[in-house]
């Protein structure tokens, strides 16, 4: 099973299961939580993912979302949306083995800053996957 942390070490975690979706972000969101201009996401069932080690941080960072981080190294983790409840989305960068699980699609391009590329090859929505 897939496994990931923190830069610093101090938070740890294991997903399982099969991935419902992997993208990049080029939210406003994203982007000011990262500190880059792109965030990319694995989406899983939230039964599927569990912390082994440490107590990621947590910041609701709009209606409804809560963004959970290392609270030593501040290292973005995960995002949760009330409106999807049952998932979560893991950052790909955070995982072990990021190569396993590449973008198929880029979302939320009409915030994205004019001088970060896209990836050719994927679909891209001006606003999120689910508009």
């Amino acid at each position: 099973m897939p496994e990931g942390g923190c830069f610093c070490g101090d938070v740890r975690y294991r997903m399982a299961g099969t991935p419902l979706s992997s993208a990049i972000c080029h939210c406003e969101s994203c982007r000011r939580a990262s500190g880059a201009p792109s965030v990319a996401w694995v989406s899983v069932e939230r039964k599927d993912f569990e912390i082994l080690k440490g107590s990621p941080v947590a910041y609701a960072s709009s209606h409804g979302v809560v963004r959970r981080f290392c609270g030593r190294c501040g290292s973005a983790l995960t995002y949760e949306t009330a409106k999807h409840p049952d998932g979560i989305d893991i950052t790909t960068i955070t995982l072990d083995e990021p190569d396993r699980f590449p973008p198929t699609v880029e979302v939320w391009l009409e915030d994205r800053v004019a001088w970060q590329p896209t990836s050719a090859g994927l679909t891209h929505c001006p606003r999120s996957s689910l508009d």
